[in-house]
């Protein structure tokens, strides 16, 4: 079992995968997104067979979002800059694993995207859920839809038959 901690959450993930935190990675973090401000990394990708998975994890269990920009417009943005980042990785990576997990995939046939979004379990009239994942979904499916249309929001008691765990 491969286990990745991001933030407070625990993501768990069968062997067979290759999975790794993007956004710590030395090309990202030193060379790609410090070419121009904006640039920002997904938390995960994870290789199933020829499907990859960019993963952004949210948990708004212990503090609500405070930033001004769209949740949809950053995962969108996220996801984008993510891509763009993967021909130069596999090409001027100077840590070779970083250069071989791009180049991998690159040569995936399937792009899948997940926000994974924890809040608090319990809400009522007067602290409501502030953020409806159904309609972070649909939003979401509208600016990514010629990447995934089909893009997931869920959260760790309703992971909608992803074949990963989350602590």
């Amino acid at each position: 079992m491969i286990d990745i901690q991001v933030d407070s959450l625990i993501f768990g993930f069968s062997d067979s995968w290759k999975v790794s935190k993007y956004d710590e990675w030395a090309f990202y973090r030193n060379h790609f997104s410090r070419r121009l401000s904006g640039i920002k990394a997904v938390d995960l990708i994870a290789i199933e067979g020829q499907v990859i998975w960019l993963i952004e994890a949210k948990d708004y269990r212990q503090q609500s979002r405070t930033k001004p920009l769209d949740l949809v417009e950053e995962v969108a943005g996220k996801v984008l800059c993510t891509l763009a980042a993967m021909l130069p990785a596999k090409l001027n990576a100077s840590d070779s694993s970083e250069s071989n997990f791009a180049a991998q995939v690159l040569r995936g046939q399937q792009l899948r995207v997940v926000l994974h979004l924890e809040q608090p379990v319990t809400h009522s009239r007067l602290f409501p859920r502030a953020i409806d994942p159904v309609d972070v979904q649909l939003k979401l499916r509208t600016l990514i839809k010629p990447i995934d249309p089909h893009p997931k929001v869920v959260e760790s008691t309703q992971m909608q038959g992803l074949p990963w765990t989350v602590k």
